[in-house]
């Protein structure tokens, strides 16, 4: 009957394609459309749809707010802020809209300035069930789990029958280290999927579920015999702008494990799998820098892992598997204290890293708000007017920009583009080039005209849902002592007292 009905509408529809600008019942069933259109997944004409519908007094900003949510859909994230930034113009009352504009604006980057836009969105109505849900996201990454969840379930509440909102309960979930919970509320968002039966985005759905069931039985990231005033400090060393630690995974001799804060899970290569008896229990999707893009990578249960005294039971790991071809060496090991909901200092000048649920330290040098969405995120500014998010990775080598902030920071043709070949975890960025004379800053640190270079992160952003602007490295981190403290949501940042080698 639903197919029918669809068919009937396009039909119907075909009809009102000629008219310039769509009068209130021609508008009415373009939105109507839509809506369909978008519920089956076909987001593309979806969009087709909204737009002929932009235009009516009447509809319009039920027209314009499908829009934006089919744009995100399709990760056309610059299209959706600047649309979403009319409409809001155009229906500054609308509680709808504003919750639609802040989810624009969280795509975009601009964090802060979509929980204004979710604040005042419930402002207007107690009840609108997107800013719950924006509200939630926005709480996560703030590391306020519980106050997360509870929007979470208001906006579940409001709107049952809205597959986003049982996946941003489960990312919650996760963090929360409940994965029995986590696992039926991405089973409810696989339900509600369109196609659920033939699409890959269900189908990683499932491979997640199957990842976190078999995490029965036991207490995932469990600290063994560490109160939650302890701190554990493990020392470091620096090698080619890498740092390094000493871990063992499921009780076997140390090895090298480079401190990666790029990295959502702990991850080991497919040789260290199969030595230490890490079995892998499906695929999850995977993005970073490359050309490879989105990869599918094994995904296992490590019994132990010991970095130091720090000894932690059931943790989830990325296995490396397959391996990308055509590298200049093997993939490492990598391990990040954030993956594990723990807070860190990085020392570069006393080659020291402390690990703690609570760091202590009242005051830093400076302080950049941070967001933990997967990874830790601050915001930075480019040229004095861009702003955008940048991933806090203590595994990269440099600072970079993405393809899109050069874009809008300096248009084409005016790139002055000097070729680079960078590998980064999804295999060779071919497309990579140095910008030099770029101007960043973040919070009262500042840096002016300095080379950076641009990325292709097209992928990682799909993932992540939201635009990266770059990646901060080695070379603007080891400048100072790094603490990201998960407690108090922020990136401390002290100058180093030493000088580092």
């Amino acid at each position: 009957m639903r197919s029918l009905f669809l068919t009937g509408a396009l039909i119907l529809a075909a009809a009102f394609r000629a008219a310039d600008a769509p009068q209130f019942g021609q508008a009415d069933v373009q939105v109507q459309l839509g809506d369909l259109l978008f519920a089956e997944g076909r987001y593309a004409d979806a969009a087709e749809a909204y737009r002929r519908a932009t235009g009516s007094q009447t509809v319009g900003d039920r027209a314009g707010a499908g829009l934006v949510l089919t744009l995100l859909r399709l990760g056309d994230f610059n299209a959706a802020y600047k649309d979403a930034s009319a409409l809001r113009a155009r229906y500054a009352s609308s509680s709808d809209v504003a919750a639609v504009h802040g989810e624009a604006l969280w795509a975009y980057g601009l964090f802060e300035d979509a929980e204004a836009a979710y604040d005042a969105a419930l402002a207007a109505d107690v009840n609108q069930a997107r800013a719950h849900h924006g509200r939630a996201r926005s709480l996560a990454a703030r590391n306020l789990l519980d106050e997360a969840l509870a929007e979470a379930q208001d906006a579940l509440r409001l709107s049952p029958r809205e597959a986003e909102f049982y996946y941003t309960a489960g990312a919650v979930h996760v963090r929360r280290h409940a994965f029995e919970e986590a696992a039926l509320a991405f089973r409810s968002y696989v339900n509600l999927l369109p196609n659920r039966d033939a699409s890959e985005k269900a189908a990683w759905a499932r491979a997640e579920i199957r990842f976190l069931e078999s995490f029965k039985g036991k207490r995932p990231l469990h600290l063994e015999g560490g109160d939650a005033a302890r701190a554990w400090r493990v020392p470091i060393r620096i090698e080619r702008d890498k740092v390094l630690v000493r871990a063992k995974v499921n009780g076997g001799p140390q090895q090298d494990f480079i401190l990666d804060t790029g990295a959502e899970q702990t991850v080991i290569s497919r040789d260290v799998a199969r030595r230490r008896g890490v079995i892998p229990i499906t695929y999850i999707q995977s993005a970073g820098v490359g050309d490879v893009g989105t990869r599918g990578l094994q995904v296992g249960r490590l019994d132990t892992l010991e970095v130091g005294d720090l000894r932690i039971r059931d943790v989830p790991c990325l296995i490396k598997n397959p391996p990308l071809s055509g590298l200049p060496g093997r993939e490492p090991e990598s391990f990040s204290p954030l993956a594990l909901g723990l807070s860190m200092r990085l020392d570069y000048a006393r080659r020291e890293l402390t690990i703690a649920r609570h760091l202590g330290q009242d005051r830093y040098e400076a302080e950049l708000p941070l967001r933990m969405h997967r990874l830790a995120i601050v915001g930075g500014r480019v040229n004095g007017a861009h702003r955008a998010p940048f991933v806090v990775d203590t595994g990269g080598e440099v600072i970079s920009i993405s393809q899109s902030t050069a874009g809008i920071i300096q248009p084409e043709p005016a790139f002055r583009r000097i070729p680079l070949k960078v590998y980064g975890t999804s295999g060779w960025d071919k497309d990579a080039f140095l910008m030099p004379n770029v101007d960043l800053e973040f919070s009262t640190i500042r840096f002016s005209r300095i080379p950076v270079v641009v990325l292709n992160l097209r992928a990682p952003s799909a993932l992540l849902g939201f635009q990266l602007g770059g990646i901060v490295g080695h070379k603007f981190l080891s400048q100072y002592r790094v603490s990201i403290d998960l407690d108090r949501s922020v990136l401390g940042l002290d100058r180093n007292t030493g000088l580092v080698h």
